[in-house]
């Protein structure tokens, strides 16, 4: 188990971000989902049974989607660098990606539906 896990904030849309992102790349899974119960449902204004969070794994890494309500909205300074080991693999993660409803923007960055910024770029590579 790793000590940090970066924990991404979403409105309504963790597990459904949870299954895109695990189904892009190796090595990943969507584990444990907890669901707002009547108590914390009130304190959060969220529906009683809806998804609070999810925990998933991406390419081994961990990570924690919480459905927490618009109120912080992803920016660009929390990213998705991803190394790939060639040009197709670029193009295939970037499409997935903003399948659906992202947008490509500058220099190989991109916005994923969910409005999480990413870049994918070559394995050895230290350009961002």
């Amino acid at each position: 188990m790793q000590k940090i896990t970066p924990c991404l904030w979403f409105d309504n849309e963790a597990e459904e971000a949870a299954n895109l992102y695990a189904s892009i790349f190796p090595d990943s899974k969507v584990g444990t989902i907890t669901r707002y119960t009547e108590a914390s449902s009130k304190a959060a204004n969220r529906p009683v049974g809806s998804v609070m969070t999810v925990h998933f794994e991406l390419n081994g890494q961990e990570f924690m989607g919480l459905n927490g309500g618009p109120i912080f909205p992803f920016t660009e300074a929390v990213s998705f660098m991803v190394a790939c080991k060639d040009q197709e693999e670029i193009d295939r993660i970037s499409a997935q990606l903003i399948d659906g409803g992202g947008s490509q923007g500058p220099c190989g960055w991109l916005k994923d539906k969910f409005g999480l910024s990413g870049k994918s770029f070559p394995k050895g590579s230290t350009s961002c």
